[in-house]
């Protein structure tokens, strides 16, 4: 019998939208006719939208899930439909998804008493491949939702900035009272009114957007956090630990609580299944990888590990391919496996739909909004689209973002490769990349008042939702500070991640500035005083970020002694004024040397030596406060140790994206930049005959720094080993007393171990006196736990390759225990025995700290008799739980964990030599299948490279760790057909770099290869003997 008529629908959608009575067009209908309806028995069938309100549909029992699907696009008039779906609770409590292909009856058991919700299905990395502005609406109402449900965890000021432009969009422009009563009377976030103040903040400062541009900002926003678009499945591991499993655009993700603790991303994935209740991911065979070929994890049920991979299907295909995967044929006899498949257009197919179709235009109305600002835009670029401003804690100047409606590469995260190693699929950068205008770049000045400019930068963050009275909020080891400080790194890059940035973030170029460039000078000492310049820029950025950040950090510390204020900020501050002056200098000699400036005058110009020899003689009143580096380091140190309060500011400041780099290096870096000045000076003297005019001035002024570097380099040394213990000392569990007088380190990588369970990853830690051996668990804080240590006094070392059948394996005999241990490849375990051996001389000959003090610091160690190789195992390492004391933010972006994920070493040496590389400068930068270069102020340091906007930018947009990759020229078959251009290449990732010169090329060159190629034991002895000269 048929169900009676539903009783008319007194506000239909299309009369609240706004829109005329027309079907309109669904993206699932390739025709773009109206559906058809089968024949047969109808059933009324309820939908709740995403604003509220619910809908009815009239629908033949016989239909397709599509045919509803279709026919609540239609009513909507939305264009780009396949981003969402229909979601309902099936008979056993599951939340699933409306399969388009099967017919309602046999999903829907009892259709009339089921509300399907219109939700978004598939949630995009970049809001800008939305091309229409009701389907970013629709995202924003989404957004919206799950900040209310709780489902979209993030930190107090980023739920603040949400709940302001979502303000912003419904109430208009900021007015106290107003904005106060209606946050008294909405409910945005579950725990709201500690926040309102911070709230009414920052919507004061979006006075002036329409609600068009404030979804755009809110989705921004929202695409940053690590919660965006993750629906939690929970599940367990083969040790029985509570996780959670989620998918999204680029691959399988973990969650232990709400935060992220791995990511497999699809490049990696070679096939995902369940066999009941365990859910499989196989992945593509390794060697470099510490994870078995298989991972299992256990659901609570059959279905619901079906439920999950079927997701996990539909957000591949849907992400991953270029068009709709074609139905299987159907077996004649037996069917084996599932035969579910993805149905629907893939993201491209939906983007170039929509860009390459034109449509009418079609008012809508936002229901919730008070602002009529009612508009649709077309779904090609618009103006207005163009117009929309990126978030200053994104960008740090406001800029009119270029179009990016093609097919462009997406920043993919992925910690299994890894930031991750975030591989981009293969087809996403097709050839698209440049077919959008290049849209304005040029930053305009903000109408905002500074203090609120600077506080919304606070914002961005990717924490898990906490209140503040936790102390910090993380995510992917980044940590929120109070407002007023910097903001924290939004996507913090896994050390394997490369950077793959879009053209929002830098400023295309073609072949036109190649002639701009022909016009400065090209004499080779033009170039090194370019050099001059523009690491004299990255060093006064470095300086501020001590003498201004970091000093509003210790100035919430009440509880922070007179004498360390003293120490850090009497010390650089005057640093930081001079070298602001001798910058300014710089600048000017610049301009009139390329003729910016008074084009006519030339000549005396033509030169730097004058410059550099006055400003170092200024210098040197200045040099006992490059002496009292050392003074800062140990009082830091000291007041971190007495102060727990201090000691969380200074880690949740080293969390920030100002602070690329540990802060312990920013307090050396002026003694590192004498060093460069020797070296930048040096360059002009080969350069120079003796009788050029500034060949005097230059020898005089290379005297003077040499003088003062000689002086320093014994403070040096010490200062840089004692700065990598304290380092090192916060990636390790387990271990207390690691600075200690006397205690060198030496090398640390990752090397094989040899257990009764096979060869298991470890990272190795070398000093001058132990061996320390770590794992790494998937423990929030991603630090390494020290599983066992080796004296080196009576140590004995050998191959033993043939011994035990392994490649590269050689033995470590201690007086306790042996341990045989595998290298990555022949020159790594070269590198480590001859490192080994040397420290085994060492412990022979000095003194040093002993060894027998770690041991009994060293905490949940096992005993001597479990050290042996039949006792260790792989489940030891995935169970740590350190107490809330000792708890930590997530490090995942150090050497020591670039290293773990490459497989490979580096020595204190290394990092000696990377502080005399350091470099910075534009680069134009290409990927491999894009056609276009796009210019970026890129600055090497740390072994990486970082990408910024701008020489102006306060912090990186993203940063690419250059250890195992290789740097190479071009071959004739990549088509390069540009000058000065080297490349760089890691597994599958490739980048051509191109700079503006021949100097610049080799010197770009000549700091790359000492981070890609670290040294041996030769260099570390030519390293010791020139320390001594």
């Amino acid at each position: 019998m048929a169900d009676p008529a539903p009783a008319p629908v007194t506000s239909r959608a299309g009369h609240r939208l706004g829109a005329p009575e027309t079907l309109g067009i669904s993206t699932l209908d390739p025709a773009h006719r109206p559906p058809a309806m089968p024949a047969g028995r109808h059933v009324t069938v309820r939908v709740h939208m995403l604003d509220d309100t619910e809908e009815l549909f009239d629908i033949s029992v016989k239909a397709s899930g599509k045919v509803l699907f279709d026919l609540v696009c239609n009513h909507m008039n939305l264009i780009e439909g396949d981003y969402f779906g229909l979601e309902f609770q099936n008979h056993q409590n599951i939340m699933v998804w409306l399969d388009p292909i099967r017919p309602i009856i046999k999903q829907l058991r009892r259709p009339k008493h089921i509300t399907l919700r219109f939700a978004v299905k598939y949630f995009p990395p970049d809001p800008a491949q939305l091309l229409e502005e009701l389907t970013r609406y629709l995202f924003a109402l989404q957004i919206k939702q799950d900040l209310s449900s709780g489902r979209l965890t993030c930190n107090d000021t980023s739920a603040a900035l949400l709940v302001s432009h979502i303000m912003q969009s419904e109430i208009g422009d900021f007015e106290e009272s107003q904005c106060r009563s209606h946050l008294l009377n909405n409910k945005y976030i579950p725990d709201q009114m500690p926040l309102i103040d911070k709230m009414m903040e920052f919507h004061s400062m979006n006075i002036g957007r329409t609600p068009a541009e404030s979804d755009f900002q809110l989705l921004e926003v929202a695409r940053r956090l690590e919660m965006y678009g993750i629906r939690l499945h929970p599940a367990k591991d083969r040790e029985g630990s509570r996780l959670s499993l989620a998918v999204a655009h680029m691959g399988v993700l973990v969650f232990q609580g709400h935060t992220k603790i791995n990511s497999f991303n699809w490049s990696k994935i070679r096939k995902l299944s369940f066999k009941r209740k365990r859910f499989l991911i196989k992945l593509r065979a390794d060697e470099n990888s510490s994870y078995q070929d298989t991972l299992e994890f256990l659901m609570a049920s059959r279905d619901c590990c079906k439920v999950f991979w079927k997701i996990c299907v539909e957000y591949h295909a849907f992400f991953r391919l270029f068009e709709e995967p074609k139905p299987k044929p159907k077996p004649v006899l037996f069917t084996r496996g599932s035969s579910f498949r993805f149905s629907g257009r893939t993201q491209k197919q939906v983007i170039d739909f929509v860009r390459d179709s034109e449509f009418k235009k079609l008012p809508f109305e936002r229901k919730h909004s008070r602002v009529q600002h009612n508009s649709r835009l077309s779904p090609l670029p618009s103006p207005l689209y163009q117009k929309v401003p990126k978030e200053s804690g994104a960008l740090r100047d406001r800029v009119d973002a270029p179009s990016q409606h093609h097919w462009n590469k997406s920043a993919l995260v992925s910690s299994e490769e890894t930031r991750e190693a975030p591989v981009s699929p293969p087809h996403q950068n097709n050839g698209h990349e440049d077919n959008s205008p290049p849209g304005n770049t040029e930053a305009k000045d903000s109408s905002r008042p500074a203090h609120l400019e600077h506080l919304a930068t606070d914002a961005l963050t990717n924490s898990p939702y906490m209140s503040t009275s936790s102390g910090h909020c993380l995510l992917n080891g980044r940590t929120s500070l109070e407002v007023g400080s910097h903001s924290p790194d939004v996507r913090h890059p896994s050390p394997l991640t490369s950077p793959l940035l879009n053209d929002a973030c830098s400023i295309r170029t073609d072949d036109e500035d190649e002639v701009r460039r022909k016009r400065f000078p090209t004499d080779r000492a033009y170039f090194i005083a370019k050099e001059l310049l523009t690491t004299e820029r990255t060093y006064v950025k470095d300086l501020e970020v001590v003498t201004v950040s970091f000093q509003n950090v210790v100035v919430q510390d009440e509880d922070s002694t007179d004498t360390l204020k003293k120490a850090v900020f009497s010390t650089l501050e005057p640093l930081h004024k001079f070298h602001t002056g001798f910058l300014r200098e710089v600048e000017q000699r610049l301009a009139l040397w390329e003729g910016r400036s008074n084009a006519h005058i030339k000549g005396d110009y033509q030169r730097i030596g004058d410059v550099m020899l006055k400003n170092l003689q200024g210098l040197k009143p200045l040099t006992a406060n490059l002496h009292k580096q050392s003074d800062i380091l140990t009082e830091l140190e000291k007041a971190c140790r007495a102060s727990r309060r201090l000691e969380g500011l200074c880690r949740d400041f080293e969390l920030q994206k100002v602070c690329y780099v540990p802060l312990n290096v920013f307090i050396l870096r002026p003694l590192h930049r004498l060093v460069h000045y020797k070296n930048i000076l040096e360059g002009l003297c080969k350069h120079y005959p003796a009788t050029h005019v500034d060949f005097r001035d230059c020898r005089a002024a290379l005297a003077d720094v040499s003088e003062v570097v000689e002086q320093l380099q014994g403070s040096i040394v010490k200062m840089e080993n004692f700065q990598k213990l304290l380092e090192l000392k916060k990636d390790l569990i387990g271990v207390d007393n690691l600075v200690v007088p006397g205690r060198e380190f030496i090398r640390f990588g990752s090397l094989s171990k040899l257990s009764g369970k096979g060869l298991q990853q470890r990272m190795f830690f070398l000093f001058n006196d132990v061996i320390l051996y770590t794992s790494r668990g998937m423990t929030a804080t991603n630090q390494f736990k020290v599983h066992g240590q080796l004296p080196l006094h009576g140590m004995t070392i050998r191959a033993s390759e043939d011994e035990w059948g392994v490649p590269h394996a050689f033995t470590l005999v201690s007086q306790r225990q042996s341990v045989v241990v595998a290298a990555s490849s022949l020159s790594e375990m070269e590198k480590w025995m001859e490192d080994i051996q040397m420290a085994v001389e060492m412990a022979k000959n000095n003194n040093g700290p002993s060894s027998d003090l770690m041991s009994c610091t060293l905490t949940d160690i096992k005993s001597p008799e479990e050290f042996s190789t039949e006792g260790e195992s792989e489940d030891d390492t995935t169970a740590l739980h350190p107490s809330p004391e000792r708890a930590a933010p997530h490090r995942g972006n150090t050497m020591v964990h670039v290293c773990w994920h490459r497989n490979t070493s580096v020595a204190m040496v290394d990092f000696s030599i990377a502080v005399e590389n350091q470099l910075s400068g534009n680069l134009l930068r290409k990927f491999k299948n894009s056609n276009g270069w796009q210019k970026l102020w890129v600055v090497f340091t740390n072994f990486s490279l970082f990408f910024y906007k701008s020489h102006q930018d306060d912090y990186p947009l993203a940063s690419l760790p250059l250890l195992g990759y290789s740097v190479t020229i071009p071959s004739e078959s990549e088509n390069i057909h540009k000058d000065y251009v080297f490349k760089l290449h890691f597994k599958s990732h490739v980048y051509y770099f191109r700079s503006e010169s021949e100097y610049t090329f080799e010197r770009w060159m000549e700091v790359i290869r000492s981070a890609t190629a670290p040294s041996g034991r030769a260099r570390v002895q030519n390293n010791k003997e020139s320390q001594t000269h």
